[in-house]
């Protein structure tokens, strides 16, 4: 169900039949005063200023249209012109509810599945509206996201790409795209030499691999040492490199017991996290080893590539600087290995080719964008990313502390996104505890880590993608304002409104009578709206924002509407419980979408 897409064509067909051009954007908006409307259409006055012509006139013209071919009867009680031509259109309630009661009735709450037609309650169908949808196709979108080294434990610096991309890939498949999950581990390269040598050095010295790599921050930190300081080592490790990438089958199952340990570590954080990556999820780096040199002669036989300084080099005039000088993009060092820009150009021809990919998102820290633009200019001049295909490199901010510096511990080291997730559910415990002296441990405990995680997630996910944000522990575990607790607390208080009343299953048609419904209507139908600017721009605070204007807005239904006070009708009740479930039902998915639990009671 999106409202903007039906006013947009019925007015779009109005300023046609008004003489103004088809490609005429209508402009519609939701109205930020009631007084004006629930929507408006501003498009006149732009289209005015190209026409020169009076805007007024104009606007006058397209609502004589309107009128005249009744194309909003039923879905408007009335259509007026403001300013110098500003339409304002304020929706029937009677429609708004009919609208509210197909949705409630909907496995997908009113959001449209790509590919197939919309159901729009009229007593006349809006064909046109119909059409589009119905030409809406799915994509095969690859999301690349999370990608964490396996040489270390995942750190703070891993929890944004981890929690936007699932956001974003949930949304997704909530609108019915195909998602292929690309989880980018770091598996390859020379610090894997210098692992393995300091693991076969802990084995021959009869330790057992799992233990050696209980604690990968130290091990690694252990293995950093001794390349930087100790005679030989460096050499060694560099050696096990090149009989790594050669298949050395040793040297492989040394690899192989490290990555599954690390592999291990990263699913408990998933697990933890509430997201959606599997193993199977994994392409790693290795995995493009065989293609590398394949790249690499295609670059070369193109003339995309030249040899400079004995390195592979692509000179990108596209991004040349102030004086004319071109981007230095390095395919392969001088002594013969590839490097990240090898394998991400690998990753995107075997992505376009072999996964099919309509469109491929990347989530990184902005640190990269550089990087991956160059890529793309690069895959596209080689044919490895064809032009039909879109590449969207989302970056985005970091983590900070209350003193503005990225997010670190007391003594400045990495904080371990382990600690910090088991941090934020003792927090959350004490919290809970404090409201609810009574509580039993087992409920405590499931309750203090669907908010504790959520908490976090929330604080993360509701901040501009782009932008760095402050790390706050009393902000974010706070059960008001915009926070994870308020939009669980606000859906277990219609889970408690359920039980008073007694009822299981609801099924009343729901009407729409005071203006706190009204505007709950208006809300809970813009849902389908903000998943696609979700899915179009990356940016899951989109639905954050949404969430709790959504729970505001129910707050203050709850307060002006009573539900079930003595005096109010049995039918009034049952609609005001049926308006409850709908929009507890919508919290419910759009939470789930962003990966935040919630629960019965609190």
């Amino acid at each position: 169900m999106n409202i903007k897409q039906i006013l947009s064509r019925k007015i779009s067909t109005a300023m046609v039949a008004a003489g103004l051009p088809s490609d005429t954007n209508p402009a519609i908006s939701l109205s930020n005063r009631p007084q004006f409307g629930d929507y408006q259409a501003n498009g006149v006055m732009g289209a005015a200023k190209k026409l020169k012509t009076n805007p007024r006139e104009l606007a006058t013209k397209v609502v004589e249209h309107l009128t005249m071919s009744k194309a909003l009867d039923g879905i408007a009680d009335n259509i007026e012109l403001a300013g110098p031509g500003f339409i304002n259109i304020h929706l029937s309630q009677s429609w708004l509810a009919t609208q509210l009661n197909t949705v409630a009735s909907d496995d997908h709450i009113g959001v449209a599945q790509r590919g197939t037609a919309q159901t729009v309650s009229l007593k006349d169908p809006i064909e046109d509206y119909l059409k589009g949808s119905s030409q809406d196709k799915p994509q095969t979108v690859v999301v690349d996201y999370s990608a964490p080294n396996l040489a270390k434990e995942m750190h703070v610096g891993h929890l944004r790409s981890t929690i936007i991309g699932d956001a974003v890939v949930k949304a997704l498949e909530f609108r019915g795209d195909k998602v292929i999950r690309q989880n980018h581990m770091g598996d390859w390269g020379t610090q894997f030499g210098m692992l393995i040598a300091h693991l076969s050095d802990k084995l021959a010295s009869d330790e057992v691999a799992e233990t050696a790599l209980a604690d990968l921050e130290n091990f690694y930190r252990e293995a950093k040492v001794r390349f930087d300081n100790e005679e030989g080592f460096a050499d060694r490790a560099r050696a096990d490199v090149v009989k790594l990438q050669s298949g050395d089958a040793d040297c492989a199952k040394l690899w192989q017991q490290f990555i599954d340990i690390s592999i291990a570590h990263s699913e408990e954080i998933y697990s933890k996290l509430n997201v959606s990556l599997k193993r199977a999820d994994i392409m790693g780096e290795s995995a493009y080893n065989p293609d590398l040199s394949k790249v690499i002669d295609e670059l070369m036989a193109s003339k995309i590539a030249v040899e400079d300084q004995d390195a592979k080099v692509v000179f990108i005039d596209e991004m040349a600087n102030k004086d004319g000088e071109p981007s230095v993009f390095i395919v392969q060092k001088s002594g013969g290995g590839f490097l990240y820009a090898t394998t991400d150009l690998s990753a995107c021809r075997y992505r376009s080719g072999k996964l099919a990919a309509d469109r491929i998102i990347i989530f990184t820290d902005a640190r990269q964008a550089l990087h991956f633009k160059q890529v793309e200019i690069v895959a596209r001049k080689a044919g490895f990313l064809p032009e039909q295909v879109t590449y969207d490199h989302c970056p985005f901010g970091m983590m900070m502390g209350n003193d503005g510096k990225p997010f670190k511990t007391r003594t400045g080291g990495t904080i371990k996104l382990a600690e910090l997730l088991d941090e934020a559910v003792v927090r959350a415990s004490e919290l809970i505890k404090e409201k609810n002296p009574e509580i039993s441990s087992e409920d405590l405990a499931e309750i203090s880590k669907k908010v504790g995680i959520g908490a976090v997630k929330f604080a993360d996910l509701s901040k501009n993608r782009t932008s760095d944000y402050i790390f706050n522990w009393k902000t974010m575990l706070s059960f008001e304002g915009a926070t994870a607790p308020y939009l669980q607390y606000a859906y277990s208080r219609i889970q408690s409104i359920f039980r008073k009343a007694a009822v299981e299953q609801i099924s009343a048609q729901i009407d729409i009578i005071a203006p706190q419904e009204k505007a709950l209507a208006l809300k809970l139908l813009q849902l389908e709206d903000v998943i696609d600017a979700v899915i179009s721009e990356c940016t899951p605070n989109l639905l954050c924002n949404y969430l709790y204007e959504l729970a505001s807005l129910y707050m203050s239904f709850y307060e002006a509407c009573p539900i079930l006070k003595e005096g109010i009708s049995d039918e009034v009740k049952a609609s005001r419980l049926a308006l409850c479930d709908l929009i507890a039902k919508t919290l419910e998915q759009g939470l789930d979408i962003l990966g935040i639990e919630v629960m019965d009671k609190m």
